[in-house]
């Protein structure tokens, strides 16, 4: 049985690379009843490390470490080229250089390693699925193996693979696609609903979930349990920037983008999305060592008209409470929406 079936609540704290996934963040999540996730991506393994042993100290309860796969998506070289010509005026009036258009795989066996000599209960992938191999390796040592899809196809392969739980994110997440292409468009209830009908694996739904009613939605649609993100943003124990808090707190649109790394991504729409969607290439890691220092610059700057700020379309749900607080309140919530939902449907003839 799953990891997922003794939690006390059926919420997952989603991996948010980047900062906003801390280890004050997991374990209060874990603490509360939930399965609380650092993210891996982006983060050298020494602090990968680091943050592990911190979210030891402040709960015992389980927690998860989401991984990113070397990238499978296809590159567009020339297109990367030309991309890089259009943003070095924009990049000189900053004061910055462009980054080397390199590629990379996020230093992926080392962070295998160092999970493999060092369990965590639980370890998620995205980007792509696992090798047989990997999956093997880290069940071998206890520990439970999720795999994120954004296609039915994914799931089925993901099963075949021997995964403990399937991760089902619809296009209605904010950050990057999980999946491997991303060039999916299936909304999180038909997917969820069809991978259902084709995996036999738990299943964990994710995207545009920010409130007890939509936590209620997943389950009955058959999950057993909801991941949240964006959810989470604006709670105290998050690594959130203020600029980033302040456009998950407005009622803006977001769209998904390749502009900021050459993955498509959902975030807040602003200026930067605005002038570069069209001619963003696809090419991860590439356009993201490419904008970097742009980006970086905006974050300094506080310039949230640059800034990847990336949300679900659910965003204007998020509350500033801690987690542990948005934790019960899911819970009580899903709870109501299913008792009322089960009234409404004994009166049904």
């Amino acid at each position: 049985m799953s990891m997922l079936s003794a939690l006390r609540c059926p919420i997952v704290a989603a991996p948010m690379a980047g900062g906003p996934s801390t280890p004050a963040l997991a374990a209060a999540v874990s603490a509360a009843g939930g399965l609380g996730f650092l993210a891996a991506g982006m983060l050298a393994t020494e602090r990968l490390l680091a943050d592990i042993a911190e979210v030891r100290a402040r709960t015992d309860r389980p927690f998860g470490v989401n991984v990113f796969l070397p990238p499978a998506d296809a590159v567009d070289e020339a297109g990367i080229r030309a991309y890089a010509d259009r943003l070095g005026p924009e990049a000189r009036r900053r004061g910055v250089t462009l980054g080397e258009p390199t590629g990379g795989d996020d230093a992926y066996p080392e962070k295998l390693a160092a999970l493999l000599a060092d369990p965590v209960p639980v370890v998620s992938f995205a980007f792509g699925l696992p090798d047989a191999a990997a999956v093997a390796a880290l069940r071998e040592r206890g520990t439970e193996v999720w795999a994120t899809v954004n296609r039915p196809d994914a799931a089925v392969a993901a099963a075949r693979l021997g995964v403990d739980a399937v991760v089902v994110q619809g296009t209605e997440a904010g950050a990057h696609r999980g999946g491997a292409p991303d060039d999916d468009d299936y909304a999180l209830l038909p997917l969820l609903r069809l991978v259902a009908a084709a995996c036999d694996r738990p299943l964990v739904a994710a995207g545009g979930i920010a409130d007890g009613a939509g936590l209620a939605a997943v389950l009955a649609a058959g999950a057993a349990a909801a991941q949240l993100g964006t959810a989470f943003l604006r709670c105290p124990e998050a690594g959130t920037s203020p600029m980033h808090r302040a456009a998950v707190a407005s009622a803006a649109p977001t769209a998904l983008t390749r502009a900021f790394t050459g993955k498509r991504a959902r975030g807040v729409v602003n200026d930067f999305l605005r002038r570069h969607d069209r001619s963003a290439p696809a090419g991860y890691p590439q356009v993201l060592h490419l904008t970097r220092p742009l980006l970086a610059a905006a974050r300094r700057d506080s310039d949230a008209e640059t800034a990847n700020l990336w949300a679900g379309q659910a965003h204007p749900l998020a509350r500033e409470v801690p987690a542990a607080q948005l934790v019960a309140e899911l819970t009580a919530g899903a709870r109501s929406a299913l008792a009322t939902s089960a009234d409404r449907a004994a009166r049904w003839r």
